[in-house]
This record gives C-alpha cells, sequence and structure tokens, in this order.
C-alpha cells in the first residue's frame, strides 16, 4: 500500500469516526430533552365554544398528548372528572379543559323537586344512566278494562338523573314473571307535575324503563306521538 492508498484510508477512518462522534452527540442532546420534557401524559381541549352553565358531555373535548411536566395540577386527565358538572364561564375552542373551569350541576332549579323511584336494573339501567343524564321515562299500562289494549307512554321526557343508588333485590315473595327480582333506585329532578306522573308509574304500570337521551338531542315528544297502542301500528 502506497502513501496515498494510507492517507486515503487513514481520512476514511477518520471520517467514520467523526460521523459517530456527531451520532453520540446528537443521542446525546435527544436524551437530555428528553429528561427535561419528561413522560406525556393526556389532557383534554375544548373542541369548540361552550357557554356558561351548559352540562359537560365528553364529546365536548379532544383528548391530547402533552409533556407531564407542562400540565398544570389543576387539569383534567380524566373525562370522569365532568361528569355531573357545569360550565361556571365560557369555554372557548382550543383551551385546555381545567377543574376551575367546571362546577357541580346545581341539584334542584327553582320548581323542582328530587324524586327517586326504584328501576328494573336489568333494561332500565343497563350501566349507561350516570348522574347528570337525560332521560326519557316510558311506562306500560294494561287496558283498563277487558278487551281495551295495552298502552306504552311516554310519562317524563328529558328528566335529569340526580342520583344513581346500588343495585337492590326485591322481595322475593313477588311473582317472578312479573316483576323484576332487582332494582336500581334512580333519584330525579322534577317539576311537581312530572313527579306526580312519575310516581304514578312506578305505582301503577307494569313496566318502567328509562331511554338515554343523547346529548344535545331534541327531546320533546308531540303529544300525538307519547301513546302507543300495537293495533294502531302501521
Amino acid at each position: 500500500m502506497n502513501s496515498r492508498q494510507r492517507r486515503g484510508v487513514i481520512l476514511l477512518i477518520l471520517s467514520v469516526l467523526c460521523a459517530l462522534g456527531a451520532f453520540a452527540g446528537v443521542l446525546s442532546v435527544v436524551d437530555d430533552v428528553q429528561s427535561k420534557v419528561g413522560p406525556e401524559v393526556s389532557a383534554y381541549r375544548v373542541r369548540s365554544d361552550v357557554k356558561p352553565y351548559t352540562a359537560l358531555n365528553t364529546g365536548q373535548f379532544e383528548k391530547i398528548k402533552m409533556p407531564k411536566r407542562w400540565l398544570s395540577g389543576n387539569a383534567v386527565t380524566d373525562l370522569r372528572q365532568i361528569q355531573g358538572k357545569i360550565a361556571v364561564t365560557t369555554l372557548r375552542a382550543g383551551s385546555l379543559l381545567q377543574t376551575d373551569m367546571v362546577v357541580d350541576q346545581p341539584a334542584l332549579q327553582p320548581g323542582q323537586q328530587e324524586v327517586a323511584i326504584m328501576i328494573d336494573a336489568a333494561t332500565g339501567v343497563a350501566g349507561k344512566i350516570t348522574p347528570g343524564s337525560r332521560v326519557n321515562v316510558y311506562a306500560t299500562f294494561e287496558g283498563k278494562k277487558e278487551g281495551d289494549p295495552d298502552q306504552s307512554k311516554i310519562i317524563v321526557t328529558n328528566a335529569r338523573v340526580l342520583d344513581v343508588g346500588q343495585i337492590t333485590a326485591l322481595d322475593p315473595d313477588r311473582d317472578k314473571n312479573q316483576q323484576p327480582t332487582e332494582a336500581v333506585p334512580i333519584t330525579f329532578a322534577l317539576s311537581t307535575l312530572d313527579a306526580q306522573r312519575i310516581t304514578y308509574a312506578e305505582s301503577f304500570a307494569q313496566r318502567v324503563r328509562l331511554a338515554l337521551v343523547a346529548p344535545g338531542s331534541e327531546t320533546s315528544v308531540p303529544d300525538k306521538d307519547r301513546t302507543y297502542e300495537l293495533a294502531t301500528d302501521k
């Protein structure tokens, strides 16, 4: 190997060493940045403006990732924290959701009263109804006299759930073919008239069921659509 070839080999080796040194430097910088930034955690950002005193739901927020050390201590990291909450002020689109932006939903509005009834655990709740949910209440009644058709009626629309209790075993001596064996106490915030309707249904209906209303859905039901009979179904 002549002197020129040796110089070429030496230059090649030096180039490789320089490249390795540069790569090691880059890795060192990356590690240093990662150590300073720290691990990432989940946070939530407001999708679009939310008006004050509006009931909150998960669809109003989007999940993002950001370094834990940059997240304030009152940032919301789990959307279960907003259950039963309302916005205390206008939530602007793009804002990071924080616990001081929300407050507990008032239990009762003026003119309302708190009413609890037992609902069939299997058909009335199914684990999806929680405090703050809005529901329509359906009841089925036998015909008033022999030959009259059975009816299904919407007793109350847009009822606000205040609390969902624990599953309770009902009287074992009841007719199991006609009555549920387990029920859940559901507490509602209702007007006086709706409270009368729902307690009447609990006392005299064959079944009372709850239908969960999607957030933002139209909840009013025309009077003509509140009663259903199989014979009139076209």
